[in-house]
């Protein structure tokens, strides 16, 4: 394990390293210019040019990026240029609102797909399952809140329509709040998990050793148990980690459809502002974090399938 860890960490600090670059070349390439945003539509060139060499955007672009590159590695991200504040706070505030919820959706993923991927073995179960999980994957994440919200919060009235209160401080009623958008979120990462390990179970389910110990008399659910699924997880769990990433970029969506105060509401009002220093240090925590979850469920692979750890 400490060996595959040891082979992991270069390619990920490289892919860290290139992603920042790449942040920060695109976010330089769209149109717009800070500037002029801030010094406003009436300003003139003299005061547009003192903005910029207040924000350091008049030095070449190499001095920036190695300046923010400097920043973050001694952890002071400055100040945001439009929305205001320290961007360390901007990105604290709405961290934990979006960990929540990524982390419900992220339960639901695991309480709907592995069952709906077990229990879609066999010929008419398969196809209840495709016809499900294709009509899961084909629905937009905001028409499927709109549904949610009509229903639960409108039609019913069992759930709010929108807003946030922490589960950390008031669990009954934070949950309350979390269930919709946690399961807007989830629907389509549970169809993928749940085909993706109905698939690795059906070719379990065709080996020859399974055949032998149907034939001996072994319950079919004990072979399930005990045999097929400890070789079917390994793939799901790889699954499963590439999944995150699709909840961590979907919660922007999401976040918006159900007024969550997170990190999709600040990115949403960085982008349109030019404010660079917001966007490029969450663009790339996102893609750390993304990278922190693929090198997690490798080990975690490692740990469920020995030939990972000979290889």
């Amino acid at each position: 394990m400490r060996s595959l860890l040891t082979r992991r960490l270069p390619s990920a600090l490289l892919v860290l390293l290139l992603a920042s670059f790449a942040i920060f070349l695109i976010l330089r390439l769209i149109p717009g210019d800070p500037a002029t945003t801030l010094a406003g539509p009436d300003a003139g060139p003299e005061a547009v040019a003192a903005v910029r060499a207040r924000l350091g955007l008049d030095q070449p672009l190499p001095a920036q990026y190695l300046g923010w590159l400097t920043d973050l590695l001694t952890g002071d991200l400055g100040p945001s240029y439009a929305i205001g504040g320290p961007v360390t706070d901007l990105i604290g505030n709405g961290l934990g609102a979006t960990v929540e919820l990524t982390l419900g959706a992220l339960l639901l993923v695991v309480a709907l797909g592995v069952p709906l991927g077990l229990a879609g073995t066999g010929i008419r179960a398969g196809a209840l399952l495709r016809l499900l999980t294709s009509l899961l994957l084909a629905v937009p994440p905001y028409v499927t809140g709109l549904v949610l919200v009509l229903v639960f919060a409108v039609g019913l009235r069992l759930l709010p329509a929108g807003g946030h209160q922490s589960v950390l401080d008031q669990p009954d009623i934070g949950l309350q709040y979390l269930l919709l958008p946690a399961l807007c979120l989830a629907l389509p990462s549970a169809a993928v998990l749940a085909r993706y390990l109905r698939d690795s179970v059906d070719q379990a389910l065709g080996e020859d050793w399974v055949r032998t110990a149907t034939a001996l008399g072994v319950p079919r659910r004990r072979i399930l148990r005990r045999h097929v699924l400890p070789n079917a997880l390994p793939p799901a769990v790889t699954v499963l980690g590439l999944l995150i990433g699709q909840l961590l970029g979907g919660a922007v969506l999401v976040e918006a459809i159900f007024a969550w105060p997170g990190l999709g509401q600040l990115a949403e009002q960085g982008v349109l502002r030019r404010d660079y220093p917001v966007v490029q240090d969450l663009l790339l925590l996102l893609v750390a974090v993304y990278v922190a979850v693929q090198l997690l469920t490798d080990l975690v692979h490692a740990w469920l399938d020995p030939r990972i750890r000979w290889e």
